[in-house]
């Protein structure tokens, strides 16, 4: 394992990573679609929630942990799908498991990401390792994989289910970069065939833990419960699907009324802060989503990187939750929370003002 440099900010951590990755990694980190602006919006909608602390409690003794699949979590926290973590770290998939799973979360591996769920298995065995499948082949492709993920102890099963499409990034396609290859990866056909049938086959052959990544609406909530989905995982694929979509935190509220308790909840879509794992859980999330943090910290200094990316956020965690009044996450609800005017215009990196990295535009 790497030697973490001795990050005090998370800050710090994308600056390293900015430094290390070529402009080609660099853009495919911190783009989306076409005009990126469902990219901005997760940013604006986190940026525009203030808190509302209360006072005079004690909040000497701070939790920070939550229980989730059966065993204490260190923070509410999955390392999301990223299909092509080893552009970022030798290791990719395994490293990221191993970091996850040494510092204390869950690591969601994709089937598109090296080297692989058997081997990401046998690199962490002892992790909160889930498997996330993009479903591109046929009944007996799908069972294939949900029987290699029950046979290698993964706790949860995960169907992303807002491809049907590769999206236009245009970030890739104005270089000519990565246009061949990821938009016509074999079996894409498959993705725009994909429907609430799979959801129901993969359901009653299976009791892992069945989770559906993608879900934007109150509506597609609703059916996902009707088929017996355990998880409702809100994501806009990071902006980098449908454009002009609705940042998440914006659309967790109204799935979490939908989905009343009947299904847990995770979320992603621009959460990069301590601040923001704390709105999305008051807003009604069980766990959050990490994918362009994991992404700079493993480009940063690797496994280190990653675990002391985690370090900094469970210190800004345990620090936000103190100073809004509660004493862990079981305390929060909406009325923590109260609609606010951003004060930096949203982008990939407004989370991180004192950075002073321009080219975040291409």
């Amino acid at each position: 394992m790497t030697t973490a440099p001795d990050f005090e900010t998370l800050h710090e951590i994308v600056k390293r990573a900015r430094q290390n990755l070529g402009q080609n990694d660099w853009d495919y980190i911190v783009g989306g679609s076409e005009t990126e602006t469902t990219l901005r919006r997760n940013r604006l909608a986190l940026e525009s929630i203030a808190f509302r602390p209360r006072v005079l409690r004690d909040v000497a003794q701070v939790e920070v942990g939550v229980e989730q699949f059966g065993r204490r979590l260190r923070l509410p926290l999955v390392l999301a799908p990223i299909g092509a973590l080893e552009m970022f770290h030798a290791g990719a998939g395994a490293a990221s498991a191993r970091a996850a799973g040494a510092f204390g979360i869950g690591h969601m591996i994709s089937s598109v990401c090296r080297p692989g769920l058997e081997a990401v298995a046998e690199a962490a065995p002892d992790a909160l390792r889930i498997f996330q499948l993009y479903a591109l082949g046929d009944e007996a492709f799908v069972d294939d994989h949900l029987a290699r993920a029950e046979a290698n102890s993964y706790a949860g099963f995960c169907l992303t289910v807002d491809t049907a499409y590769y999206s236009r990034r245009e970030r890739d396609i104005a270089k000519r970069h990565f246009t061949s290859g990821r938009a016509r990866v074999a079996g894409r056909d498959h993705l725009a065939q994909l429907d609430w049938r799979t959801v129901g086959r993969v359901r009653a052959k299976s009791r892992l833990p069945l989770i559906l990544k993608g879900i934007a609406t109150a509506e597609d909530a609703r059916i996902a419960l009707d088929h017996g989905v355990d998880w409702i995982y809100v994501s806009n694929h990071g902006g980098r699907q449908l454009d002009h979509g609705r940042g998440s935190m914006e659309v967790l509220p109204e799935i979490a009324d939908a989905v009343g308790g009947k299904a847990r909840i995770m979320v992603d879509g621009g959460f990069c802060r301590g601040t923001d794992i704390v709105k999305a859980v008051a807003a009604g999330a069980d766990l959050v989503g990490l994918g362009r943090m994991q992404c700079f910290a493993l480009a940063a200094a690797g496994e280190a990187g990653l675990q002391r990316m985690l370090e900094l956020l469970e210190d800004e965690v345990r620090r936000c939750l103190g100073l809004v009044g509660v004493t862990g996450f079981g305390q929060l609800d909406r009325s923590c929370l109260h609609p606010a005017a951003p004060v930096n215009a949203p982008h990939v990196l407004s989370a991180f003002p004192l950075l002073a990295i321009d080219d975040y535009r291409y």
